[in-house]
């Protein structure tokens, strides 16, 4: 068992592995990825992650040349290659190489890149005693549904995060919470669980919509609606979600303690369905 790397089409070694110095994903974060999971062999919702990346590059006009279908079956197959059972399957697709200008080139071909890795769960503690949080500015663009390869501002949070000892960062725009650096966020307040609207300022996170799905099949009253910093800081309970983070629960934020400061009732019950589903899901 070993990484996997498949560069346009093709196997390559990982330390062999070359893109060119103009690549445009290099020298103007011109392109798009994504992140799936593998549970037991199985995607976890791949066709769902496809979707969305086919729907950001429409977003910043880029024609995925070499096709989704194609894309789709080299995942399958780095998968196989790879022979990991839990596995994290990296898509990366740029507008490719052409001498540097700020306009898109006339003709490009993209430059894309597969990489499956063993994944690494997240210590069991952490989703039983569930973590802590900072908040912070959001100081992003105003297209944060499309998920592009530009993420300093995400990687400035999560150091600060790391930096305090937390585990995520969440972001807040004008007093309102919209997500965290590298996952989506949820509270529960009077019993009902809030997340932000999927506009164009969070990522339309795939385990998001999961965990939206999970609420409604489950009978869990839930709401897309902006909230408060404050909303935030007096929450009943408070979780992340995303690909590789999963459901995670929230337990104290900037040194505040949320709720009873354990993982709430409505979090758990998310949690635990979530895991059912990890065991089943094959898309």
């Amino acid at each position: 068992m070993s990484t996997v790397v498949y560069l346009n089409g093709e196997r390559v070694d990982y330390e062999n592995a070359r893109i060119s110095v103009e690549d445009r994903g290099f020298q103007f974060g011109d392109g798009i990825y994504e992140v799936v999971r593998v549970y037991g062999g199985r995607f976890f919702y791949l066709d769902r992650h496809l979707a969305r990346m086919k729907k950001g590059a429409d977003e910043i006009y880029l024609d995925m040349d070499f096709g989704l279908d194609n894309l789709e079956k080299v995942c399958r197959q780095a998968l196989k290659e790879s022979g990991f059972k839990d596995a994290s399957v990296y898509i990366q697709v740029t507008r490719g190489a052409y001498p540097r200008q700020h306009t898109f080139p006339p003709e490009s071909s993209c430059t894309w890149v597969v990489i499956v890795r063993e994944a690494k769960a997240q210590p069991r503690e952490f989703y039983e005693n569930g973590v802590m949080g900072i908040t912070v500015p959001d100081e992003r663009w105003n297209r944060c549904n499309i998920k592009t390869v530009q993420l300093l501002a995400n990687s400035i949070a999560k150091e600060k995060a790391k930096k305090a000892g937390a585990y995520e960062a969440i972001f807040h725009r004008g007093g309102c919470v919209t997500e965290a650096s590298s996952s989506n966020v949820f509270i529960v307040r009077n019993k009902k669980l809030l997340t932000h609207p999927a506009n164009n300022f969070i990522l339309h996170g795939i385990t998001r919509g999961v965990v939206l799905e999970i609420a409604r099949d489950n009978k869990i009253d839930y709401s897309e609606e902006v909230f408060s910093l404050q909303d935030l800081f007096e929450a009943e309970e408070v979780f992340v979600s995303g690909t590789m983070t999963e459901v995670m629960p929230i337990v104290k934020i900037d040194g505040k303690i949320i709720g009873d400061g354990v993982p709430g009732e409505i979090t758990r019950s998310i949690m635990k369905a979530y895991d059912a589903l990890t065991k089943t899901i094959d898309q």
